[in-house]
């Protein structure tokens, strides 16, 4: 089965505003919340659908991808283009303070949701560019990356501490990770809640730091990323990869690694959107008489044919020969443009045979207004 649209999900149409995505994720939110549903793995399915679905349409980018192409475009059945993947961390981590209030902040019944109001770290982001052949997008390709990134250090496990003696807990929140403020305004008292500034929400202190990683956590490494990429991408989309970019400090949540589209030159064909587009070049005798030529396409060639006198600036399309929507549905065309091509020089026996054709009356111009095509490149002759 798969995914459900996103406006639906949460409710709205495709003209709603930031503000009634967000009241519509918080809704939803605080119905499926893990708090109030104990147990109930629907309800958490559900929590995570619309945790996705806010993530993509409350971005402008994102929205207007997802607008285009679907979930196909923001990597629908796993092919991570944003969206899916997101895990319960991720989500209390980036959107934590939307409902966060309606459980009674850190020390709400729910207050558990958010870890007991320790702050959850995200790891930096990884920027990639792939470069695809038409072949490739045509197709989709899987790729293998090899990047250099921040992973969670072996010797320590991430806590950043030489052994499990070489961490206490913090003294100034007493482990919890966030300390309360209460102050006096002309309105009565005001009571906050802010991360903990001594240990900065982990709730525990280094009285020895890890000797492979000087108590970060994390040490950068070397690691081969496998992504599958869809058919029908084009330069310039990225694809979001969850949970495949730098390992945060001292535990917490990956960050994403980001893949930027790019394409290799094809050596005959040029790409239009869908539509791919081939310059085929004949010589008069073959465009007055007529002939069979190859053409290529991204997968191969294919033989068509040239009705005898056919005219420079004739379009042949090949229905279903250019690249897929990236969506999976429908495909774009080969668009074949005949040049006629005239040799700039001639031999005298050559250039006397051309002088005998201006004689015959099968020579002289005779422009068909007809054709459509004849108008639209006088028209642009003048423009």
């Amino acid at each position: 089965m798969g995914k459900r649209d996103y406006y639906e999900v949460l409710g709205v149409s495709k003209n709603a505003s930031k503000e009634e995505i967000k009241k519509a994720y918080r809704k939803q939110a605080l119905k499926y919340h893990p708090d109030k549903n104990p147990g109930d793995k629907k309800a958490e399915e559900n929590f995570k659908e619309a945790a996705e679905a806010y993530e993509v349409l409350s971005n402008d980018e994102k929205k207007s991808r997802y607008d285009r192409f679907g979930h196909a475009g923001m990597g629908g059945a796993g092919n991570g283009f944003s969206g899916g993947g997101m895990t319960m961390e991720d989500i209390f981590s980036s959107f934590g303070d939307i409902f966060g209030d309606a459980f009674g902040g850190f020390g709400g019944a729910f207050g558990a949701s958010r870890r007991s109001g320790r702050r959850t770290n995200k790891g930096s982001n990884l920027r990639v560019k792939v470069k695809l052949t038409l072949h490739e997008i045509a197709t989709g390709a899987e790729k293998k990356i090899k990047v250099t990134k921040y992973d969670t250090c072996n010797s320590c496990g991430g806590t950043g501490a030489a052994d499990s003696n070489s961490m206490s807990t913090c003294s100034t929140c007493r482990g919890s990770g966030h300390v309360t403020r209460v102050t006096n305004t002309m309105l009565g008292q005001m009571q906050t809640t802010s991360v903990c500034p001594s240990c900065g929400g982990e709730g525990k202190t280094i009285t020895k730091k890890c000797p492979s990683c000087y108590g970060e956590g994390i040490v950068q490494k070397e690691d081969i990323i496998k992504i599958n990429i869809p058919a029908g991408v084009g330069k310039g989309m990225q694809m979001t990869v969850s949970g495949k970019g730098n390992a945060p400090r001292r535990g917490g949540v990956y960050g994403d690694l980001l893949v930027v589209i790019d394409e290799e030159e094809h050596p005959d064909l040029i790409r239009e959107g869908n539509d791919l587009i081939y310059n085929l070049f004949i010589s008069i005798p073959d465009a007055i008489l007529g002939t069979h030529v190859e053409v290529p396409t991204v997968d191969n060639n294919v033989k068509i044919k040239i009705e005898p006198g056919t005219q420079p600036g004739k379009i042949l399309r090949l229905r279903g020969k250019g690249l897929p929507e990236v969506n999976g549905y429908g495909r774009g065309d080969l668009l074949v443009n005949v040049n006629v091509w005239i040799p700039k020089s001639m031999t005298r026996e050559e250039a006397k045979i051309v002088e005998k054709f201006k004689e015959s009356e099968s020579f002289t111009p005779k422009p068909d207004k007809s054709d459509k095509n004849f108008f639209e490149r006088m028209r642009g002759y003048f423009e």
